[in-house]
């Protein structure tokens, strides 16, 4: 597990390099009509380019991926056309302390903005899950900018959705995980951005496997496992970079 794993993130990380991701989007679907999912947020490294989804939690807090941390990350809110980038917001990341680029787990961030979203038509906050056994309904959406052919490069610069359903926890793999199969879904470049079920997203997109021909089980770390971490970062999220940074640092010394 832990080797496909790295592969998946190595893959996910070197065909962003160069910026490829904001080109593409995600296999199958339709194209999202413009605005329509406000939640959205577009996270690129100012300097490589690398790039990933998120989504507007609160108006000071996105939620990307963990392996979608970078030196420069910057946020794009109110996106639909990544050929029309509004003004950036530069973020502060918060990791999961735990996450492991070498093995699964833990793959979520939370990105404090150096300035809170002003709310309005196009930029809105998406409802987080209430309670960890909260009950999730089995049809979900997944969307972003990744791409739409698992194979080759086929650009597509606009928001892009797909509905998906979820596979049964017993077989999906690791608790802190929720599950979808079938030959559509996210891909390449759209690491972070959220599984809705109903109106709450309950996943983040982490990484996918091919299991076999024209079947891919992608996962998405499962928002509602890792609630208690994320109200203590959005109730004190200087505390939490500081304890996050030291604990770094005391390893290295």
């Amino acid at each position: 597990m832990s080797i496909l794993w790295l592969i998946a993130v190595l893959l996910l990380l070197h065909y962003c390099a160069s910026g490829v991701c904001m080109h593409h989007g995600i296999i199958g679907g339709k194209v999202s009509i413009p605005h329509s999912r406000p939640y959205m947020v577009y996270i690129r490294d100012s300097e490589t380019k690398a790039s990933c989804g998120g989504f507007l939690v609160r108006e000071d807090f996105v939620m990307t991926a963990a392996h979608c941390n970078k030196n420069h990350l910057m946020v794009y809110l109110g996106v639909s056309n990544t050929h029309h980038l509004p003004v950036s917001v530069a973020v502060h990341p918060i990791p999961h302390p735990k996450f492991n680029k070498s093995q699964p787990g833990h793959d979520i961030m939370l990105l404090k903005l150096e300035t809170s979203a002003t709310l309005n038509k196009i930029v809105k906050t998406i409802t987080l899950p209430k309670t960890e056994n909260e009950e999730i309904s089995k049809n979900c959406m997944v969307m972003g900018w990744g791409w739409q052919n698992y194979s080759m490069e086929s650009p597509s610069r606009v928001l892009k959705e797909v509905n998906v359903t979820l596979l049964d926890s017993k077989n999906c793999g690791p608790n802190d995980t929720i599950c979808t199969e079938g030959y559509y879904g996210p891909s390449l470049g759209d690491s972070g951005g959220p599984l809705v079920c109903g109106d709450v997203v309950q996943g983040i997109v982490s990484y996918y496997i091919h299991e076999s021909k024209n079947i891919y089980r992608s996962r998405y770390t499962h928002i509602a496992h890792y609630l208690p971490w994320i109200h203590q970062v959005m109730k004190n999220p200087n505390q939490l970079q500081h304890e996050t940074w030291k604990g770094k640092l005391d390893k290295l010394i």
